[in-house]
């Protein structure tokens, strides 16, 4: 295929397909993510531009923001800039995505060098449609250089890989450039170190016996130039210090943040909150732990490397005494580490459960002011601290056991050696003069630090090994990454296929759902109904792909749940529960949350739809009225009709309501119910609720019972043929019967 001849501007058309007239309505931003689908689809992977949030005031996506959202799609991506030959080697290899300078963007799909021309397809091109053959001169005019590279991920990815200390480390060495400068930074320094003792046994040995001036000058000159170099290099190696700690504790912050983002949902729901909360706290003792003292106590190694030969060359014999004491130092910490960590493991814990208590009453506070429960939260939290106190305390107190016994050892290191040295001296027993000695002594101290942290850093280690364990007890359950990531995005039409499904829960004794099967038509509105425990519930989480451990099939349109990509599951249901939770910040930025690009008027569409635009207008400032955390400035109707609109907001063409009403007073219930028929057209509606009332006008309505579909009619059919369901409304409306019945004798006695 030729390039065809040059258009206007010189740049062809057909050389650079992204100037295709029918692109001409899409804005650069499309194209560059239609451009990275395209190269996406190649390994299987459909992802959704919607998805895409730019930043504030971005033209078009960078391509570090595109290979920052890729890596959240489960695809490994990375920005290059490549010359022009550099495209030949992808010519039998995967499509590569070229940003040009318009902000637009093309995708490689082949190249022939011996034509000298690459093959480009436009990111509107149809799957039919055949790639354009580029030349140099016509694509460099377009083209910045930059290119962007993605594939599917394998394996385990930085984010799904167990949190341990081995990964923890692997974060750390992924600065191995600033701890390279931060080496050499520390091997001069301790090389500078050498000068002062050297100086001062100069002095002491030249200037005061032969009482030289000149000498002493020149001696302040050159401890004077090398203070300033020393102090130059330790403010440069500080900060390249503070660089690492902060890139390190960004990554770890991040990753722990996203990690627990992606733990399924029955994971919170069978874990204390606090006890949780309490256990990701734990990362500041690690943060603390890499970044201090063990960054430190390595670079202090560069000292031992450098002023150990020193001092055995000056003295071997208090050389060996020093390194002697040192050992025993090592070896009294090692005793107490084991005892010491059990007893850090046991106070970690007591701290966790003082932790939960504390969260749990925050988050009841309502329940235990109603209730008066504030002396019995009281004693809780009185036994939690007293348990962590004593746990403390002991940790303490065996802790000082060992640092006891290292102290006189430690003193005698910076103050022993030379009383030792003196007496070698005057025994005759060494030929070091008094400014050897005391260069000896200055450059044991420097040698003792280092030494006793490295023995104190087993102790640290051990404390931030148990933390690390607490941490993963939470991170390294199985989490949600790949069903978020991977699996087909069908465009929904409403659709439910249960087929011989069953389902157990993980501590449950039967089954929550036992061998049902259902065809729910699209576009239909099916109440579920039954008595506690029955399955309902059970069968709206497995919609919501919250459990999927289940045995047959369930299908939406077709496709099996567990083949469809999570996350865009999730994001084409609205699903209001019992008790919905609303951020604090704005009514609009409720409605609309999680929705990138909608507008105010989709949030007056979806709030009119659901009933709430009515105590929306009457609020001080409408949509934007600031709504406080635990929405305590509204009330439980106006919460529910809010999560019902944010339901709505995004159009989906199925909706889960589980229990939606049961909240609501009688006026915002009938107020909900009056509009389920508008709700609810073009869509699949599924409708759990306890008020069979509020099911009367759907279309079919499912009667559960021990986790088994008994029934499944009309609400008059089911009066008539289903006893569970005729049972049920005769115990809610008994009321009504009752009245009918005392009507006629009313009547009789006028």
């Amino acid at each position: 295929m030729q390039p065809s001849p040059p258009a206007p501007g010189g740049v062809p058309e057909s050389t650079l397909p992204v100037e295709a007239p029918e692109t001409e309505t899409l804005t650069p931003t499309e194209l560059r993510l239609r451009a990275v689908l395209m190269a996406a689809r190649f390994y299987g992977i459909d992802l959704d531009m919607n998805l895409y949030r730019g930043a504030v005031g971005e033209a078009y996506p960078s391509a570090a923001a595109l290979v920052s959202w890729l890596r959240g799609q489960g695809l490994q991506a990375k920005a290059l800039r490549l010359a022009w030959r550099n495209l030949f080697r992808f010519r039998e290899t995967t499509p590569v995505v070229l940003l040009l300078r318009d902000g637009t963007a093309g995708v490689v799909v082949g190249a022939d060098p011996g034509r000298d021309v690459v093959w480009l397809k436009s990111p509107t091109a149809s799957d039919a449609e055949p790639p354009v053959a580029v030349d140099r001169l016509r694509l460099e005019e377009a083209w910045s250089g930059e290119v962007l590279m993605l594939r599917r991920a394998t394996g385990q990815g930085e984010g799904e890989a167990p949190f341990t200390l081995g990964w923890i480390m692997g974060v750390v060495f992924k600065e191995k450039q600033l701890l390279r400068q931060i080496s050499y930074a520390s091997i001069v320094i301790s090389m500078l170190q050498l000068v002062p003792p050297f100086i001062i046994m100069g002095t002491l040995d030249r200037v005061l016996e032969f009482n030289s001036l000149n000498t002493l000058y020149m001696l302040v000159v050159i401890l004077v130039t090398f203070i300033f170099y020393e102090t130059v290099l330790s403010w440069a190696r500080r900060e390249l210090v503070l660089v690492i700690g902060a890139r390190v504790d960004t990554r770890l912050n991040l990753h722990i943040f996203s990690r627990l983002l992606s733990l399924p949902l029955d994971f919170f729901e069978r874990s204390q909150a606090g006890e949780t909360i309490s256990r990701m706290r734990e990362v500041f003792r690690i943060r603390e732990f890499i970044t201090g003292k063990l960054l430190d106590t390595f670079l202090d190694g560069f000292t031992l490397i450098v002023i150990l030969p020193v001092i055995f060359y000056i003295e071997p014999t208090l050389a060996a005494v020093s390194i002697a004491v040192a050992g025993v130092i090592t070896l009294i910490i090692m005793v107490f580490l084991r005892p010491v960590s059990q007893l850090v493991g046991q106070m970690i814990r007591a701290e966790h459960q003082k932790a939960a208590v504390l969260t749990e009453t925050v988050n009841g506070i309502r329940t235990v002011k109603t209730l008066a429960l504030e002396p019995q939260q009281r004693g809780v939290w009185d036994e939690r601290v007293a348990d962590a106190v004593n746990w403390r305390l002991a940790v303490g107190r065996l802790s000082n056991w060992p640092q006891t016994l290292v102290d006189p050892l430690q003193i005698f290191m910076s103050r022993g050696c030379i009383l030792l040295g003196a007496y070698l001296a005057v025994a005759g027993d060494t030929s070091v003069d008094r400014g050897a000695l005391l260069a000896f002594m200055l450059l044991s101290g420097r040698v003792a630090t280092p030494l006793v942290g490295f023995a104190k850093l087993l102790q640290d280690f051990h404390e931030v090994r148990t933390a690390i364990g607490q941490i993963a007890k939470v991170l390294n359950n199985a989490p949600e990454v790949r069903s978020v990531t991977d699996g087909v995005r069908p465009q929904f039409e409403g659709r439910i296929e249960f087929d011989d499904v069953t389902f157990t829960y993980p501590l449950g004794q039967r089954p929550a759902l036992n061998r049902v099967s259902v065809s729910i038509p699209p576009g239909s509105m099916v109440g579920l109904v039954g008595r506690s425990g029955s399955g309902k519930s059970t069968i709206t989480r497995l919609l919501q792909g919250i459990s999927r451990e289940y045995t047959g099939a369930v299908k939406i349109d077709g496709v099996e749940m567990r083949e469809i990509n999570l996350a865009h599951l999730r994001r084409s249901l609205g699903i209001v529960l019992q008790d919905n939770f609303l951020f604090r910040g704005t009514v609009r930025d409720n409605i609309t949350s999680g929705r990138p690009g909608l507008t105010t008027e989709d949030a007056v569409r979806a709030a009119r739809l659901a009933g709430a635009e009515e105590f929306i207008e009457r609020m001080p400032q409408g949509y934007e009225t600031w709504i406080e955390e635990g929405s305590t400035n509204i009330s439980g109707g106006q919460r529910q009709r809010l999560a019902i609109a944010r339901a709505l907001v995004t159009n989906p063409r199925i909706m889960i309501l589980d229990e939606a009403t049961s909240a609501l007073d009688p006026e915002s219930e009938a107020l909900v119910n009056a509009n389920l028929v508008r709700i609810g057209k073009g869509r699949t509606m599924v409708i759990v609720s306890h008020r069979l009332s509020s099911l009367v006008n759907c279309d079919l309505i499912m009667v559960m019972e021990r986790g088994q579909l008994v029934d499944m009619a009309p609400h008059q059919v089911l009066l008539e043929r289903c006893a569970i369901y005729r049972t049920l409304w005769n115990q809610q409306n008994r009321h009504i019967a009752a009245a009918q019945a005392a009507t006629p004798a009313l009547t009789q006695g006028e």
